[in-house]
This record gives C-alpha cells, sequence and structure tokens, in this order.
C-alpha cells in the first residue's frame, strides 16, 4: 500500500460524499446518463400533463424514484471506496507486523 493509493481511495470518496450530498439536494449533476435521461423524461412528461390540465402524480413518483435509485447507487459507491480503504489499511498493517515478527526491522 503506498500513500498514493490511500490519497487517490480519500478523494474519491470526497468527490463521492459530494456527489451524494447534490443528490439529496435534488441537483441533477451527479446523475449518470441514464438517470438523468429518465428525470427528464419524467419533468418533460409532468410538463405536458399540466399544460393538459392532468395529474402529474406519475411523473413525480417517476422523479422521486430516479432520486432513490441514484442516491441508493452513490450509498453503494461510497461504501464500496470505505471498504477498499479499509483492506488497504489492513493489508499495509499485516505486512508490517509480518515484517516485524521476521525479524527485519
Amino acid at each position: 500500500m503506498s500513500n498514493a493509493d490511500l490519497r487517490r481511495l480519500d478523494r474519491e470518496i470526497r468527490l463521492t460524499t459530494k456527489k451524494l450530498e447534490a443528490v439529496r439536494r435534488g441537483e441533477l449533476w451527479p446523475l449518470n446518463g441514464r438517470e438523468r435521461r429518465a428525470m427528464l423524461r419524467a419533468a418533460a412528461s409532468g410538463t405536458y400533463r399540466v399544460a393538459r390540465g392532468r395529474s402529474t402524480g406519475r411523473a413525480e413518483q417517476q422523479i422521486e424514484s430516479t432520486g432513490s435509485a441514484a442516491e441508493m447507487r452513490l450509498t453503494a459507491e461510497l461504501n464500496a471506496l470505505h471498504g477498499e480503504r479499509q483492506r488497504l489499511i489492513t493489508e499495509a498493517a499485516r505486512a508490517k507486523a509480518a515484517k516485524k515478527s521476521s525479524g527485519w526491522w
């Protein structure tokens, strides 16, 4: 393990955390292409239905479910990054302990 690997992971963790917070605020920039298209399609559908004087329930539900899916994806990504960081730290500690026990200091 090198410090560069940890710095890279820490940077990715910070970026993913910022993306997750942005999704929770309802911003579109952290969404991937598929999620962004679904969100815009639902917004267009809702706009059309409003213009026709109809209910926008389905469009609102689609926007909510797309936002929830993006939030779940980013949370899973964040958990994976934390797990990888912990694995690197544990691996380095084991290597250090093995080196110490073998008599090489």
